[in-house]
């Protein structure tokens, strides 16, 4: 992968993270730690992973979890602070649409949650925000 400034040496996997990358990204990030078996088990159940990774870092990630047939949710879309600004998240989601177009049919439903003030990146993708003239609010439940 190359940006305008310098040359990285970046490599893609379609794998999912540990655990413990996983919690060390979301940590520097702002998200925090989450239970260690229950981000194991939603890891393992995901539909589908993405990775980038500077040497054995993980510096990326995102992933697809729902039931594989009508609902898909694109989730957990992260750049590592550092290497934010170099096109990585655009890359990770060029990713996660591949995978998409080649496994929805038509009917199915593609959601996520967007961070406050990233609206746009997602829209360029062709995600529409809620609410509209047609669609109420998305809603969700922390516990």
């Amino acid at each position: 992968m190359t940006d305008d400034n310098n040359t990285y040496n970046y490599k893609v996997y379609f794998d999912a993270p540990s655990v413990e990358e996983f919690n060390k990204l979301r940590n520097i990030i702002g998200w925090g730690d989450i239970d260690f078996d229950m981000a194991q088990l939603s890891l393992d159940n995901s539909l589908f992973h993405v990775t980038i990774r500077d040497n054995k870092q993980l510096i990326a990630m995102g992933r697809i979890v729902g039931d594989g047939a009508m609902y898909f949710y694109v989730q957990d879309i992260v750049v590592h602070p550092e290497y934010q600004k170099r096109g990585l998240g655009h890359k990770v989601m060029q990713y996660i649409e591949s995978y998409l177009s080649g496994t929805t049919k038509k009917g199915a439903t593609i959601g996520l949650l967007s961070a406050k003030g990233k609206e746009g990146f997602y829209e360029r993708f062709g995600y529409i925000k809620r609410p509209n003239d047609i669609l109420g609010n998305g809603m969700c439940k922390f516990i």
